[in-house]
């Protein structure tokens, strides 16, 4: 099983992807994808599909998680972001994936133990769960990395997510 996690968003996209062979679980990659707000939406939705195209091909990516939007406070936002799960939805309709999503509290619980965590206790979490990372630069690479434990807990059935 090797699952692709993203934390979805139109200017950074984090990512990461995790494979389990038996009880062995390898973070084989993770960052963010960095997308230019000067550039016009469809643009940057094509860079999303051709980078997650090209990396559940490269790494033979199986399943794929992400989390359930919430409506904040800007609408347009909320819109954005369908733009980007609904790319992600083609994605794995095409590669044969299985999709897991996740709410921010489902995440948040699953990791830190506390549904409203903010987002530096989830990132504390990670860190501690991977010691041979650096810190990255931005939280969307933290937050992609909790999401795809998630997908990789849930479908491992060794946690609830």
């Amino acid at each position: 099983m090797v699952i692709l996690g993203v934390d979805p968003g139109l200017h950074y996209c984090g990512y990461a992807i995790i494979q389990k062979e038996g009880n062995k679980a390898t973070l084989l990659n993770y960052g963010y994808l960095s997308l230019s707000p000067s550039k016009t939406v469809a643009s940057r939705l094509s860079e999303i599909h051709s980078f997650f195209g090209d990396s559940i091909s490269k790494y033979n990516i199986t399943h794929i998680s992400f989390e359930t939007p919430f409506l904040g406070k800007n609408a347009q936002n909320f819109l954005k972001l369908g733009y980007v799960r609904g790319i992600l939805y083609l994605l794995a309709h095409n590669h044969g994936l299985i999709i897991t999503e996740f709410s921010p509290r489902e995440i948040k619980q699953s990791l830190t133990g506390y549904g409203a965590a903010g987002k530096d206790q989830v990132a504390r979490v990670i860190l501690a769960l991977f010691p041979r990372m650096e810190k990255p630069k931005k939280e969307d690479v933290t937050d992609a990395l909790a999401v795809t434990l998630c997908g990789l807990w849930k479908h491992s059935k060794s946690q609830n997510c």
